[in-house]
Formats: C-alpha cells, sequence, structure tokens
C-alpha cells in the first residue's frame, strides 16, 4: 500500500495508529469476546496482540504488501503443516462469515487485508542458544522440509519465489538505499557478492528433494522454545525456494559452532547433498545481503545496520575469496 510511508520515525508512528483503527474494525467480523488489543510489531504486516476473555491470545495481522492470494494461500499450507507435523504451529481462525481474511476499507479509499491466527505460545532465547536447542533447531527445519515434500499445490495457489529474480530486485532496492549504512566503496563488494551469487544459482540444480514451500523467513527471530521445543512463527514469506535457502535463514545469526549443530540436526533427518557446503555458503551470502536490502529504508534499523558492517564486509571478502566461513571463526 503506497500510502504507507515507514522511511520515517514520524511515518512508522502514523502508520501504526492507522492500522490500529483498521484492527478494531477487522476484529468486529470475528466470534470472539476480546477484552484487550496490544500493538507488537511493524514490518512486511502490522501485528496486533488480541487477548480474550478466556485469556488465549490471538494474533491478529494486518496486511499490507500482500495480496488476497498470497495470504490465503499462506493460510492454506499452514493448514496441511498442521495435519502433518506435530509441533504447534500458527492457523488461521474464520471469521463469521467462514472466511479466512477480512478486507477493512480505510477512510481515505484504500484497503488493507485482516487475518487472524492462533498464538504460538513460548519464548525467544535471549542468553545464547545452547547446542541441542541448535540441535533441535536443525531438526525441526527438516521435518518442515519433509512436510513441504508431500504437498500438493492447489490450481489457484499463489506463494512468492524466492530465487535469482527476487535476489536481483533486493540488490536494486539496496543499491537505491544503501547510503543509510554504508559507503559506495562498500557497495561495491556488494554488488561484487551478488554477482557471484547469481553466477552460482543458475548452477544449483533444483529437484523435488532439494527445492520446494519453505518458511522463508526462519531467523532466530521466528523461533520460539515451549519446554524446550522450537516452534516456528511467522510464516508471512513463505513460497517456492530452495531449502538449502531456508537453512541459510537459520544458521545466518548463530555462531559457527551452534551452526554447525544446525546441521547435524537437519541431516538426522533429512540427508544434504555431497556439495551442500559450498551451496550453502552461497545462499548464507544472498541471505544477508536480503536482510539488509529489506531494512535498508528503516529508520529503526539504521545504527545497527551500521554496527553489523566490519563482520559481514569480512564474510563478503572470504565468499569473494573463496575461503570457508560457514564454520570458522572470522577475525574483523
Amino acid at each position: 500500500m503506497s500510502s504507507y510511508k515507514l522511511d520515517s520515525q514520524a511515518g512508522i508512528e502514523t502508520t501504526i495508529k492507522r492500522l490500529k483503527n483498521a484492527a478494531l474494525i477487522a476484529l468486529q467480523h470475528y466470534d470472539l469476546d476480546w477484552k484487550c488489543i496490544r500493538f507488537n510489531q511493524l514490518s512486511d504486516a502490522c501485528t496486533f496482540v488480541i487477548q480474550t476473555s478466556g485469556e488465549e491470545d490471538l494474533l491478529l495481522r494486518l496486511h499490507f504488501e500482500r495480496s488476497h492470494e498470497e495470504i490465503t494461500s499462506e493460510i492454506v499450507w499452514l493448514d496441511f503443516l498442521n495435519e502433518k507435523m506435530n509441533i504447534r504451529l500458527p492457523k488461521g481462525i474464520l471469521n463469521k462469515s467462514g472466511e479466512s481474511i477480512v478486507r477493512v476499507e480505510l477512510e481515505e479509499g484504500s484497503c488493507v487485508y485482516a487475518s487472524l491466527m492462533q498464538w504460538v505460545e513460548g519464548k525467544h532465547e535471549e542468553s545464547g542458544y545452547s547446542e541441542e536447542q541448535a540441535y533441535q533447531e536443525g531438526i525441526l527445519l527438516a521435518h518442515l522440509h519433509l512436510a513441504s515434500q508431500q504437498f500438493e499445490m492447489p490450481s489457484n495457489f499463489k506463494l512468492p519465489i524466492w530465487g535469482e529474480q527476487s535476489f536481483v530486485r533486493a540488490m536494486e532496492r539496496l543499491t537505491q538505499y544503501h547510503h543509510s549504512f554504508l559507503s559506495d566503496a562498500d557497495l561495491r563488494i556488494y554488488q561484487l557478492a551478488a554477482a557471484r551469487v547469481l553466477t552460482r544459482l543458475v548452477s544449483i540444480h533444483k529437484d523435488h528433494e532439494n527445492y520446494g514451500f519453505i518458511h522463508g523467513d526462519l531467523h532466530q527471530g521466528n523461533i520460539v522454545f515451549y519446554n524446550g521445543e522450537p516452534r516456528p512463527i511467522d510464516f508471512g514469506r513463505c513460497g517456492s525456494g530452495y531449502f538449502l535457502y531456508d537453512l541459510a535463514h537459520t544458521i545466518l545469526g548463530l555462531y559457527p559452532v551452534n551452526r554447525e549443530f544446525v546441521i547435524k540436526g537437519y541431516q538426522s533427518v533429512k540427508v544434504l547433498r555431497d556439495n551442500w557446503l559450498t551451496e550453502l555458503e552461497t545462499f548464507m551470502v544472498m541471505v544477508m545481503i536480503e536482510s539488509f536490502s529489506h531494512h535498508s529504508t528503516d529508520p529503526r534499523e539504521t545504527e545497527n545496520m551500521k554496527e553489523q558492517q566490519p563482520y559481514a564486509l569480512a564474510i563478503l571478502s572470504h565468499y569473494l575469496n573463496g575461503m570457508p566461513f560457514l564454520f570458522n571463526k572470522i577475525d574483523i
């Protein structure tokens, strides 16, 4: 929705206020006895925690960048995963009309789509991951991919594809907005690494064993732990892509030793191909660049991105020089 400006603090505050009004309208379409609405976060969607009289929390999502078809497809896929997997996952809640999505008309003539989801109980790990937690994350992701291989796509299914074209768009965005956290000289390093990523993506074989429907954003912020069990949340970026691309999201924010345990957990369920290491390093660089691109216009992220550049540029240097970095400590 072009009327929502998220490139300044004032624009962000205005957006949250407008979308809270939209959230109150959306809730009228559900048969709920709710008592509290609380802002959660603003990113690709604006989300609110809804506390009901039964003490059950729900998550209301206001989508301003996704189509009706994409949101519907995500909920269909989540319904399938809820049937196949023995863990708590997000699940759509139908409104009074028996539909999974509500269209909310706004005063200026625009609209947003709303979806209400079951809350996934759990907490983010904030004190550092144990080897067991990392291992369990790998198992979780492998089971998601095995379930994905059993999914038969409906004829009207529509989800994004994460690959060469989406990466080109991400680099175009990064190039346009890089001045908030990158020098022109550093941008050139990003461009050289991106060119290598694109060259290698073309050569990676795509088949049923290594490609399918993926979470698309399973970083540490989208994994919560409940009684030691990792649970995935926020499937708003789910789509088609390489399974290693999904794995790269999970390991990017971890220390090298914990990355090893994620891989070990994954391979205890689903075996990786012989050349997985080289390919995974390419996907890790791809995911890192996409992340900076995504946050490049958000003033809330600027200082954090600047602080990350010494390490990020060291990774890109290793990648461009053919030096392994996935499980190695990098001095900066």
